[in-house]
């Protein structure tokens, strides 16, 4: 009797336990439907409420989509957020356009040429306060490191958990994969530091925007390649950087700026706004022999202003297919021959992977002495900001598009194929 009664107890446990755990299976598929119909309504509310941004993507090579991503939030006690009320494609945009799978993941936030105005600040914040307008560099310091104390900003040892590279806005994981300016907000570290205060307020947007990058950038590579007065200089490139190179080249006394290009338009902003010598690159086979013979035995210093991006030879083509190098070092090439002995080379356009045939013979021999790097920028633009105020010189005039910040992948198109006389876009939030 006791047997029986033990096993109807058993029947009846089991069933029990059944029933429990179907009702828990039940219950957990309700609250993950649930879940799955919270995080919808969210995602609309946020969206309608304004809690998500409108930001420029990376969602493959070439395609570069606006999409709607989280607003930034005020992450350590020395963040700032900044509200961006002007942003601009740079050329070195268009190496992520075309390369940057090996730095970037689909979806993150493109662009290091900001500005705006302070909408919050962390409890640690001491210079900037809420309402000053600001423009943020592509380099982000720390302001107290080794690097930030002399006048290296751009590899600063705080900026990035890699501290074999600075922290820069914009570039991915490489360069502490913090994302960039080309959206409606960015958080923005070391605030203090990493920021530029506009001094005077009815000075337009497009006149100091440029010192989030291609200004200082092209004051640093003329300042670095050491050009002086009576220089014969070429300048690889006449787009943004490259015009802005020809300018300070011309007012650190070179005799002779010449601009190198492949295409007639920039080459006539070349001379219409630096009053420089032109030289339309038509074979890439001849042109460093030419430019050779007319410097008359080679330039004092020649600053790459392309990089990677550049025109790309019918070998080198085939030669990347089994070789990790992307895109060309052409301009590369072509300043190893074109320079003169005991010369300078200056690599200012950006080159993000190896390269196969670097002309490391053609350096060594000549004694070609080789310069290159990410620009500091921070401790140049309270200097160049003095410049444009004292009407030295207007960098606006390099404008050639101002576009909504909803319509960065025309922009993005039209900036590449360098379509409709285009040689600087500035998108506006």
């Amino acid at each position: 009797m006791k047997k029986k009664q033990i096993n109807r107890f058993e029947r009846f446990r089991c069933q029990i336990v059944k029933i429990l755990a179907e009702l828990n299976y039940l219950l957990l598929k309700s609250k993950n439907m649930l879940l799955k119909k919270l995080v919808i309504v969210r995602t609309y509310l946020n969206k309608q409420g304004g809690k998500m941004m409108q930001a420029v993507t990376w969602q493959g090579n070439q395609k570069m989509d606006v999409r709607r991503v989280e607003d930034p939030t005020i992450l350590e006690p020395t963040d700032a957020i900044i509200r961006i009320t002007a942003t601009a494609i740079c050329g070195s945009d268009l190496h992520l356009y075309h390369h940057g799978g090996s730095v970037l993941e689909e979806g993150y936030v493109v662009g290091h040429e900001p500005m705006g105005i302070v909408e919050e600040v962390g409890s640690q914040v001491q210079k900037l306060k809420k309402g000053d307008r600001v423009v943020i560099p592509f380099n982000i310091g720390c302001g107290h490191c080794h690097f930030c104390q002399n006048e290296m900003e751009s590899q600063c040892d705080n900026s990035s958990e890699d501290t074999l590279y600075g922290g820069l806005f914009g570039f991915g994981k490489m360069n502490g994969n913090h994302w960039g300016g080309q959206a409606e907000f960015l958080r923005v570290p070391f605030a203090d530091f990493t920021s530029f205060i506009v001094p005077e307020s009815t000075i337009p947007d497009e006149k100091v925007l440029f010192l989030s990058d291609i200004l200082p950038t092209a004051y640093w590579s003329v300042q670095n390649a050491g050009v002086k007065k009576d220089d014969t200089v070429i300048v690889l490139g006449s787009g943004p950087v490259g015009l802005f190179a020809q300018k300070f080249a011309v007012m650190a006394g070179a005799k002779r700026v010449i601009a190198v290009d492949p295409v007639a338009h920039r080459l006539e902003k070349a001379s219409s706004y630096n009053q420089v010598e032109t030289f339309q690159l038509d074979d890439l086979a001849t042109s460093a022999d030419e430019l050779y013979e007319l410097t008359k035995g080679g330039a004092d210093v020649i600053i790459d202003c392309v990089g990677m991006d550049g025109l790309e030879p019918v070998k080198e083509k085939a030669k990347n297919l089994v070789s990790l190098q992307s895109g060309t070092i052409s301009p590369i090439q072509m300043a190893a021959k074109a320079v003169k002995k005991f010369g300078t080379v200056q690599i200012t356009g950006v080159y993000m992977t190896p390269a196969s045939s670097y002309p490391l013979q053609e350096f060594f021999m000549r004694n070609i002495d080789v310069k290159h790097g990410q620009a500091p920028v921070i401790h140049l633009m309270p200097k160049i900001y003095d410049m444009i105020a004292d009407g030295l010189f207007d960098p606006s005039q390099i404008i050639t598009h101002t576009m909504p910040l909803a319509d960065a992948a025309k922009a993005y198109e039209i900036f590449d194929k360098k379509e409709d006389k285009n040689i600087k876009v500035v998108l506006k939030p």
